[in-house]
């Protein structure tokens, strides 16, 4: 009888170790791939479906062995959307555990300040990464910054968050404008915005550009801006060679050459400082400005002190032979 107890007891223990070897084995051996790899984990997936989803990768031996083990072994961490690298013959505990805990491959699209849309849709058309094709984007819609993105996003779900950005930036620098502003909308804040981010290329300078721009608007000056002139030809695309003329001369709905107030809207993708400058621009009596040959801006109220500091510019500008 004592006998029959110590087999019996040897056989569960003998068992349990054959459970526990069938369960742990497999969970902590490595596993069926050989090469680095990275793998996603669409938004909202079940473990259940990204089990799927590994083994027809080849990831996994089994999918339903590695569901069983994640239940018993595996602990209560949700999984984590996103792109992860799982490194060559990884066991399915670490699989499991790079989604639960693992960093998540953040990859990112710049869009510059002034960048506009044309070359917006471009550079998102350009990126092996993203699917789907898109129209060019509305002018003005999209706020430049620096945007993460997941392989295989849809380009429009891309274009909508940069959208969704521009308008929340614009609504909150709208609600802290300055008092008696010559924009009365954000839109024609917009457009405003979109000319200074083209005017200057010194942060220093957005406020000093928007307060002349606003004093020119207010006392019906027109606004006499080049790359006003220049978008309608290229649709912001840099025009490569000086411009003519003609086109000076031209009238349509956005050279401001040719016609008082603002254009008909955005010339390009402003910055959120270009806009903040708009909304709360410098106080200044200055009506005028010309290069001043370090990538900067030299201001003036009267057309005389304009004249003069167009011949101090017309001097670098011989000096340097381009002229």
């Amino acid at each position: 009888m004592k006998r029959r107890g110590v087999i019996f007891g040897g056989a569960l223990v003998a068992a349990g170790l054959a459970i526990l070897g069938y369960l742990l084995v497999p969970w902590y051996a490595g596993g069926p791939f050989d090469e680095d790899t990275n793998f996603i984990v669409p938004q909202g997936s079940s473990l259940a479906s990204v089990a799927d989803k590994m083994e027809e990768e080849g990831l996994l031996s089994s999918a339903s062995g590695f569901l069983l083990r994640a239940k018993i072994l595996g602990g209560n961490a949700p999984i984590k959307a996103g792109e992860f690298a799982f490194p060559a013959g990884a066991s399915p505990s670490h699989l499991l555990g790079l989604m639960q805990d693992g960093d998540v491959i953040n990859r990112q699209i710049t869009i510059p300040e002034g960048l506009p849309s044309i070359l917006v849709h471009e550079r998102l058309m350009a990126n092996p990464l993203l699917t789907g094709e898109i129209e060019i984007p509305e002018e003005g819609s999209i706020l430049p910054q620096t945007y993460s993105f997941e392989r295989g996003e849809n380009r429009a779900d891309v274009i909508r968050r940069m959208q969704t950005a521009m308008q929340r930036v614009l609504h909150e620098a709208w609600e802290k404008r300055a008092p008696d502003l010559v924009v009365t909308s954000p839109e024609e804040a917009l457009t405003l915005a979109s000319i200074v981010e083209k005017e200057t290329a010194k942060p220093s300078e957005r406020r000093m550009v928007a307060g002349l721009y606003s004093n020119r608007l207010k006392q019906g000056i027109r606004l006499q801006a080049d790359p006003t002139i220049i978008y309608p030809i290229t649709k912001g695309k840099p025009l490569g060679r000086r411009i003519k003329q003609s086109e000076i001369d031209a009238v349509n709905a956005y050279n401001t050459y040719s016609m008082a107030g603002l254009p008909r809207g955005p010339i390009t993708n402003p910055g959120r400082a270009s806009i903040e400058a708009v909304l709360n621009p410098e106080a200044t009596d200055a009506v005028y400005m010309v290069a001043d040959g370090t990538g900067g801006h030299v201001f003036a109220s009267t057309y005389e002190e304009h004249r003069d500091n167009v011949e101090k510019w017309f001097a670098i500008r011989r000096e340097r032979g381009e002229l």
